[in-house]
């Protein structure tokens, strides 16, 4: 429901061309290429720390292809770094990522003493990932995605338009900071936003009903809670992870998330105490980079590409991943041991 109201408050902020206007506005404050990209990282790590991943790749994504386009079309690398930097950077709170939540249950830690234990592991793969995007992104120099003819935004443009779209952002913002359960109200800011976009421009919902992928979204729910349910009735996953260490426990995690996407692989790895709860965050977080059913947070980000115009490739993005979640990875767990030793 989250991430369905986030689409829905996305499709009307595009349409009212606020990520359009939020894009030109950060290309310009930007010097150079190279602290346009930096800044966007700083961005996207930030966003999804406090907010939460899906809430970065539905608003960032756009925002960013925009900045990009305004940039003589040198936004590849600003959409690759959107989804695979906010996968990466959901590792440093409760909040920033759902899997985080589900394995934190287990826990019963605060959110001071996770940040403790998630802040070196958190920064090691952010900046690993943002690495291996900036030095890909070198050879994706005047590809922006778009499937339009080429046209570029550097001229101005007008002004957005101060409605529902603005108002459904600034809600969602608010919901998902302060309410311990944000989806349901978001879901609801969504529907309201959408509606009153279309109503007033006389059209039906049938574009909204696109954007969404409610097939999608409801097989991923089902998935979730038959693998949960699962975990809970069948100690096989609890064996098999008491018998690992914190490089295996990552690994398998990574590799669970790819096969089921990692909000089902948590629901089914964590249905139990887990052994290493910090080492499979890591493979729940980071590992899902490596493919684009590792998470939904991959779905939301095509979707929000295509809505701006954007036609980023799936292809083009795994080989970044496959290169950057190893090494990310590896360096997590790296700085995870130094926290323990700490």
């Amino acid at each position: 429901m989250l991430v369905a109201g986030l689409l829905l408050i996305g499709l009307v902020a595009h349409d009212d061309g606020l990520f359009a206007h939020a894009g030109r506005k950060l290309a310009n404050a930007a010097p150079g290429d190279g602290a346009l990209f930096g800044g966007a990282v700083v961005l996207i790590a930030a966003v999804t720390a406090v907010l939460n991943l899906d809430t970065s790749v539905a608003f960032l994504t756009p925002v960013l292809f925009h900045a990009g386009r305004a940039r003589d079309g040198k936004g590849a690398s600003l959409l690759y770094a959107c989804v695979l930097v906010s996968n990466a950077a959901s590792l440093l709170l409760p909040g920033s990522n759902l899997t985080n939540l589900i394995v934190l249950g287990h826990l019963h830690l605060s959110g001071q003493r996770f940040f403790v234990r998630t802040a070196l592991p958190w920064v090691a793969a952010v900046v690993v990932t943002a690495g291996v995007v900036a030095v890909g992104g070198r050879r994706l120099s005047g590809e922006d995605g778009s499937d339009s003819d080429g046209a570029r935004q550097s001229d101005p443009a007008p002004a957005p338009k101060l409605g529902p779209g603005l108002a459904g952002v600034l809600a969602a913002v608010v919901l998902v900071l302060v309410l311990r359960s944000p989806a349901v109200p978001v879901a609801v800011v969504g529907v309201l936003a959408a509606g009153a976009h279309f109503v007033r421009r006389g059209q039906g919902m049938e574009r909204a009903l696109n954007v969404l992928g409610l097939p999608v979204l409801v097989g991923l729910l089902g998935v979730a809670v038959a693998l949960g349910a699962l975990g809970r009735a069948w100690t096989g996953p609890e064996r098999i992870l008491g018998h690992l260490d914190t490089w295996a426990t990552a690994g398998v995690a990574a590799g669970t998330s790819v096969l089921v996407n990692n909000l089902p692989a948590a629901s089914l790895l964590a249905a139990r105490v887990p052994r290493h709860p910090f080492a499979l965050l890591v493979g729940l977080d980071v590992g899902p980079n490596l493919f684009v059913t590792g998470s939904l947070s991959w779905i939301l980000w095509l979707q929000a590409a295509r809505t701006v115009g954007a036609r980023p490739s799936v292809a083009r993005a795994t080989r970044l991943g496959l290169v950057a979640t190893p090494i990310a990875m590896a360096a997590a767990l790296a700085a995870l041991q130094l926290t323990r030793a700490a």
